[in-house]
């Protein structure tokens, strides 16, 4: 998952900022989609090296399965579950362009294939090639409609475009058909922050941890809408329940400490924005490891001042 940050102008504090926290991460599924092809390699079937890698994905043995995919592959050209699950493999493994590659071969091998479609829009959406991953995804969405992750990735493309109106539409259609979701909810509440609708984006992010309650960004978001409407007591719940999410979201101290400097409770703000720092830090974030040594900074001088 890949984190873009931007900055938001806190009233009061003028050196202080908070973060917008996106996540663009297409969404992938897998396939029940198996043919019957035979072929066969030291007596196992192209259908055997398949299943042979589905097991592995379950075991946790990702290179297996990636060898036993390919191993499938190459017994039958035609098999596109295989290369379907080589791309969710190598997905999984951080290699972006083989797994491109391998649904690409998926959607050769079955032009009918929308699952692959779509995958491999989403796969070209983290590459950035919003125009190739538009085309796939359009596709996928001709072929099968009701499918709701291929929603959600043609909302991407187009929150990424700018055009968060029609994200917005791709969003509710993939809650339509992919009710239990949070990420559609989470990139609505984004829109409509980048609209400034602080409102509608704070009840969708509240809908996204209705549906998952250690949703980590969209509490950091929820704290950060507090924050600015100056609900300080809500905005610090908010970023507690961020940190309880995943207690090395950075962000979440961050914005904790935000809160505590505007209470003037120095000392508190001091704890939250060095574990904050230490974050950043372990995790090479350097520039918003420096904007949270400044603000502890601040907040140490302002902690030692007689009151």
């Amino acid at each position: 998952m890949r984190l873009s940050f931007s900055k938001y102008p806190i009233a009061g504090l003028v050196s202080l900022t908070l973060l917008v926290v996106s996540i663009p991460s297409p969404s992938l599924s897998l396939s029940e989609y198996v043919p019957s092809e035979l072929a066969q390699s030291n007596g196992k079937t192209a259908i055997d090296w398949l299943n042979q890698g589905l097991q592995a994905i379950q075991a946790g043995k990702v290179k297996d399965a990636i060898a036993a995919f390919k191993q499938a592959a190459k017994l039958d050209p035609t098999l596109a579950p295989a290369y379907y699950n080589l791309g969710l493999a190598y997905r999984q493994t951080g290699q972006l362009q083989p797994s491109a590659d391998a649904f690409y071969r998926a959607t050769q091998a079955d032009p009918k294939f929308a699952p692959a479609f779509a995958n491999l829009g989403g796969a070209l959406l983290e590459g950035n090639n919003l125009q190739l991953a538009n085309d796939y995804l359009r596709r996928a969405l001709e072929l099968d409609p009701k499918l709701g992750f291929a929603h959600y990735n043609f909302g991407l493309v187009r929150e990424q475009q700018g055009d968060c109106e029609k994200a917005i539409a791709s969003f509710k259609k993939a809650i339509e058909y992919s009710k239990n979701a949070p990420e559609p909810s989470y990139h609505i509440g984004m829109c409509y922050l980048q609209q400034g609708k602080l409102d509608q984006a704070r009840d969708a992010f509240n809908q996204a941890v209705k549906i998952n309650p250690k949703y980590p960004e969209a509490y950091y978001n929820l704290g950060s809408i507090w924050f600015q409407q100056n609900k300080l007591q809500e905005a610090l719940e908010a970023f507690r329940k961020s940190a309880e999410a995943n207690s090395n979201y950075p962000n979440a101290y961050y914005g904790a400490g935000l809160v505590f400097m505007q209470l003037q409770q120095y000392g508190d703000a001091v704890q939250v924005l060095q574990f904050a720092r230490d974050l950043y830090n372990a995790q090479k974030n350097p520039q918003w490891a420096k904007n949270a040594e400044q603000l502890l900074q601040q907040a140490q001088n302002l902690n030692y001042k007689p009151r």
